[in-house]
């Protein structure tokens, strides 16, 4: 069938002229009905058409469409693929963590791309005017619904889109790689067998051939990388011999340019033909690649590809790829999961990988099928070859995994205290009886009634209870006696900065301690449930010991290392050992420390949540604690404010007081030491006027005086602390624009009288400002 035959209007939004078998098989469910689908097929068979069939329907109702990405590197690749929407007349707008959100834009889309986890943060939201887009959703498409079974992202996408159907009960079209049971995932959409598709390998183009070789595993991780690398290249051999392409999958960035280098050698040495070395108009355009090391593996035909490239260094290799001038490519499983990239022989290298949170961790069987999928091209080959390379112990269960695919589970029981904590902090829940009626809308509750033993489904609602219960227990709910439930202060804390809940109640234990120090900050972020399954290797032990001396000395290992990042971020100077997981502790560390103001904010004062501040400053640029208020300054990152700070330039007002000349004199070139001085007039700059404050009473004697404390430039939210000899007065807190605080000097018993304002500004990382007077007692 024509697209143009079945779909007029929108012909030139398929990159294709006509509808393969499986296309034609589910498109009068997807266009000439309502009726929510689910569809699962194997790679490569064309889904992302199913997809857009759905969205073409809700455009022609002049509806709204969601499409919900498995990963952020492929909303940005949406965005540009669906340019075709864009040149029909119609929105796209990708929402993604990494950019600001624009409400109008959004509510305007006439497409919508997120992924679970933001799609989350909007639905949460969904009672703000920022997000009341969300629950304008006419039809929800879930690319890749078997990320269902994922480590806690498939809680995420299950609550998220039970959410949603409660919000605003959207069309749900939901497409998949093959899974078994495909009908628990459509009895929970409530999909109907004339609108559940489960295409087995038959509509696969091209036949998968698909084993397992193993390896002798040694006591030498680095060596064994090695070994299976080697039988890598056996394998992906005799396809590159024939002009054919091969797709190896290893576990991060550097192994892709590690294994890059290395196999280019090993080609030379094997005397492996590769048409690229002799293609001198190839290597001109390789002159285009901005990474260099990529471009001297590309001149031999070895390519690497993952998610820290640029995007003009990713789509070129793509293209060289599916040109063939690339013919042996190494990737992280962002490939897998994304860009439509088969190649004849895949072969998955690693099996397990490094992730700095968790540790050593196994790949999901999902990535492995999804990786698998690549092989045979389409047009090209007969027959792909997929490969996995694991140690002889674990090769029963792979060849199982190939043999039998994989059902999908519910992940909800791992965090369903944390998600029921969510539901009630919103408000979707309040009562006993609402818990349950929400559990039954899970496809957790679903795959326990198909699967009772497996679930223990008989004990499931006294299961639930419990976990009410231990959120009653430690405060982050209430049950009242006519057994409804509300949230506690703690409660909506936890849900609005998705934290875990033991980490939650260790930062409201710190917040309501007398005394919050640095290091006691630092250590509660340190110990962070999110952080649990950090650990040192004993390559790094030493370092870290080197770097914390006898701080931290009561933490954990893990801990310790997530201290010792932190501190090193604080300055710069993290240990070269550490550098692999600094970025991804560093930038949780960042989630966590926002989250702790909160905390403070509102459990503490405003002197605690300044100081994290600072801190959160200091993480953040790598900065001294002088400097650190500098970075509050637009047009001041960790280097000029570094610069500044050393020629005693500590904070806005220093930088307004000295001027252009004295930024000049202190390094900054006049252009920029001009809007550098305009940006610091929006800060605040505090004045403390001590009127006709007395240098001495008599004994017995009072007088109340009149100070002025103001803002000469900005104005901010501020906390304003007058003590007499370290005993508290009064404290406020205020936009500070200009204040008069009355204060009473009483001549007491003690011989000298010293009165402290205290200014600190708890949104900014500015150090507190601090003025006092002495007041003789005679």
């Amino acid at each position: 069938m024509q697209v143009a035959e079945a779909l007029p209007e929108f012909a030139d939004a398929f990159p294709f002229e006509s509808f393969n078998t499986m296309q034609r098989e589910a498109l009068p469910a997807l266009i000439e009905s309502e009726a929510n689908v689910v569809a699962s097929a194997p790679t490569a068979c064309g889904k992302t058409a199913l997809a857009e069939l759905a969205i073409c329907r809700t455009l022609q109702e002049d509806g709204t469409a969601l499409f919900i990405a498995p990963m952020r590197a492929l909303t940005n690749e949406k965005e540009g693929e669906w340019e075709r929407f864009e040149n029909l007349g119609y929105s796209v707008y990708v929402v993604t963590g990494e950019r600001d959100l624009n409400p109008r834009r959004a509510r305007r889309a006439d497409i919508l791309v997120m992924t679970p986890e933001k799609a989350d943060s909007a639905t949460r939201k969904h009672d703000s005017r920022r997000y009341n887009f969300i629950s304008a959703i006419d039809c929800c498409v879930i690319d890749e619904v078997h990320l269902l079974d994922s480590d806690r992202r498939g809680s995420v996408l299950e609550v998220t889109i039970s959410r949603l159907r409660r919000l605003c009960n959207p069309r749900i079209v939901a497409l998949s790689a093959t899974m078994p049971n495909i009908e628990d995932v459509a009895d929970w959409l409530d999909a109907g067998p004339e609108t559940t598709f489960a295409f087995d390998d038959e509509y696969r183009p091209v036949d998968l051939h698909a084993d397992v070789k193993t390896y002798s595993h040694g006591e030498n991780s680095f060596a064994d990388k090695y070994r299976r690398l080697y039988r890598a290249l056996d394998l992906a051999e005799p396809h590159i011999r024939e002009s054919g392409q091969s797709l190896v999958f290893v576990a991060s960035r550097q192994d892709t340019v590690q294994a890059a280098k290395k196999a280019r050698d090993e080609l030379t040495e094997r005397d492996i033909p590769v048409g690229a070395r002799g293609d001198y108009d190839f290597h001109t355009e390789t002159q285009r690649l901005e990474n260099n090391t990529l471009r001297q593996s590309a001149l031999d035909g070895v390519g690497f590809h993952h998610a820290g490239l640029s995007k003009n260094d990713r789509d070129l290799i793509e293209r060289w790829f599916k040109e063939g001038k690339i013919q042996l490519l190494f990737s992280t499983s962002t490939l897998a999961w994304g860009v439509n990239l088969p190649a004849r022989c895949v072969v998955i290298r690693d099996t397990k990988y490094h992730d700095p949170l968790e540790g050593e961790v196994d790949m999901s069987p999902l990535d492995v099928l999804q990786m698998l999928g690549r092989a045979g091209r389409p047009g090209y080959d007969d027959v792909g070859y997929g490969w996995v390379i694991c140690d002889r112990s674990e090769a029963d269960r792979y060849r199982q995994l190939l043999r039998e695919g994989k059902e999908i589970e519910s992940r909800l029981a791992e965090d369903l205290d944390a998600h029921l904590n969510a539901e009630i902090a919103m408000g979707t829940i309040e009562s006993l009886e609402d818990v349950m009626a929400w559990l039954e809308t899970t496809f957790y509750y679903v795959r326990a009634r198909s699967q009772p033993a497996e679930y223990e489904f008989e004990t499931l609602r006294e299961r639930v209870r419990e976990k009410l219960d231990s959120l009653v227990e430690r405060g982050f709910i209430e049950v009242g006696e006519d057994l409804s439930v509300e949230t506690s202060s703690l409660g909506v804390l936890a849900s609005k900065y998705y934290l875990r809940l033991e980490t939650a109640a260790r930062f409201y234990n710190l917040a309501t301690r007398e005394e919050i120090t640095d290091e006691a900050i630092l250590e509660t972020i340190s110990q962070a449930s999110e952080f649990d399954s950090v650990s040192a290797r004993q390559s790094e032990r030493e370092a870290i010991n080197a770097a914390l001396g006898n701080r931290g000395n009561t933490l954990e290992a893990g801990e310790r290392k997530v201290l010792s990042i932190l501190r090193g971020a604080m300055t710069g100077t993290t240990p070269s050992e550490l550098s692999g997981d600094a970025w991804v502790i560093r930038q949780n560390a960042l989630r966590l420390l926002a989250a702790l103001q909160a905390f403070c904010d509102r459990f503490a004062d405003l002197r605690a949540t300044n100081r994290i501040s600072r801190i959160e400053g200091r993480v953040e640029y790598g900065v001294s604690d002088d400097a650190v208020g500098l970075t509050a300054i637009s047009g001041i990152g960790p280097g000029r404010a570094s610069k500044l700070a050393s020629k005693d330039l500590t904070s806005p007002g220093d930088v307004r007081d000295v001027g252009v000349e004295g930024l000049v004199t202190a390094g900054l070139t006049e252009s920029v030491a001009e809007r550098v001085i305009e940006n610091a007039g929006g800060l605040p700059a505090v004045s403390v006027d001590w009127g006709a404050f007395p240098e001495e009473i008599a004994l017995g004697e009072n007088e109340i005086c009149e100070v002025e404390i103001e803002s000469t430039a900005g104005g901010a939210n501020a906390a304003v602390r007058i003590t007499v000899n370290d005993v508290e007065m009064t404290e406020s807190e205020t936009f500070l624009g200009s204040m008069t605080v009355p204060v009473g000097v009483f001549g007491g018993n003690a011989e000298e009288l010293t009165y402290t304002v205290e200014v600190v500004f708890p949104d900014l990382p500015l150090q507190p400002v601090v003025e006092s007077r002495s007041v003789r007692v005679v």
